[in-house]
């Protein structure tokens, strides 16, 4: 019989937490859902340059399969790869190719174009022995941690963050100490930048720490300055910290905190880039320009794998901006749910 009661009493417990009977019900089926689109979407379809390439030529190789672009000179084809309007290009010499370009920060894209070249160019291989390649960033050592490793240092910076802030947060409302607060003096926006600040250095030391540690220690792939990279993570660090603290006033205890995870953090996980946002069908890849990491994690690439600079960079960092100024706003709002002051 005290089993039995005590078995009920649970049951009654998760019926009346709809939360968190959503999240056990809901949260796995939405990520297997995600999983399934974003694994089982298209083939990647390689995007490639021609330039100088003669007609009789471009008559005999196999173009299907791709998206082939013709260029009559190599300056605007390299200009295309760099911006990624193309993943590589491909110069002739009369009826022989002189060489291939490849763009060359992914990896995957890498052996996807490379294996369409050789399946094209058949008719015309027992003319070219072997071909040259060169790539305008990395290389033919590049390995994928080189590719991924910019999405998994701006996933693990921001994942932290925001539990830790969240966390932190919503013990300082259970506490009491945020009722003191809002029955003092202090204003709203006072009270939130009070916090940002506080929580922020050592957001600050965090994301200082797991920057330095993956590329000074693991060895992630470094072609552009380490300041830019310290200024991405601190940046993004600082728009997981907003956020989190935002989520946490509509949580009550840290269990219903951990819950935002499959909300907020998978999809982030999912559109970042750390899949190819071109296979992922067009309604669902939608969500990447909506989430903070799809910027930080372009941004870091930028400077990691193709040693741009800050031209390169300062529209993602914009955008970083943007995402914590609205959360900062958003945060003084959500305290009305306390107390007006």
């Amino acid at each position: 019989m005290r089993i039995r009661a005590l078995v009920i009493r649970i049951i009654r417990q998760f019926l009346r937490d709809k939360r968190t009977l959503a999240m056990m019900l809901v949260a796995p089926l939405l990520i297997l859902t995600m999983l399934h689109l974003v694994f089982n979407g298209e083939n990647y379809v390689p995007k490639v340059g021609f330039v100088d390439a003669p007609a009789v030529v471009m008559e005999k190789l196999d173009l299907e399969d791709a998206t082939v672009k013709e260029y009559d000179s190599a300056k605007i084809a390299k200009e295309d790869a760099l911006v990624r309007e193309i993943d590589g290009y491909i110069t002739f010499n009369g009826p022989i190719i002189d060489k291939i370009v490849l763009e060359g920060s992914d990896p995957t894209v890498n052996g996807s174009v490379m294996k369409w070249i050789q399946q094209a160019t058949k008719p015309l291989t027992p003319s070219q022995g072997n071909l040259a390649v060169d790539y305008l960033h990395g290389s033919d050592d590049m390995g994928q941690f080189d590719y991924f490793g910019p999405v998994l240092l701006g996933f693990f910076a921001f994942f932290f963050v925001f539990i830790i802030s969240g966390i932190s947060f919503l013990r300082e409302r259970t506490s009491g100490t945020l009722e003191k607060l809002l029955a003092s003096p202090l204003r709203k926006w006072e009270i939130v930048i009070g916090y940002v600040l506080g929580f922020g250095i050592f957001t600050m030391l965090q994301a200082t720490l797991i920057a330095w540690y993956a590329i000074y220690v693991l060895g992630m792939l470094m072609e552009g300055s380490f300041i830019y990279v310290l200024l991405i993570t601190l940046m993004l660090s600082m728009t997981a910290l907003t956020l989190g603290t935002l989520l946490s006033a509509f949580a009550n205890n840290e269990f219903q905190m951990i819950q935002f995870i499959p909300i907020i953090i998978v999809p982030q996980f999912f559109f970042s880039g750390l899949i190819n946002l071109d296979t992922i069908s067009d309604w669902l890849s939608w969500l990447g320009p909506i989430t903070p990491l799809y910027y930080a994690a372009e941004a870091l690439r930028d400077i990691m794998v193709r040693g741009y600079g800050w031209d390169a960079i300062y529209g993602n960092m914009l955008m970083l901006a943007g995402f914590s100024a609205l959360f900062i706003f958003l945060n003084i709002l959500a305290l009305r749910k306390h107390r007006a002051v």
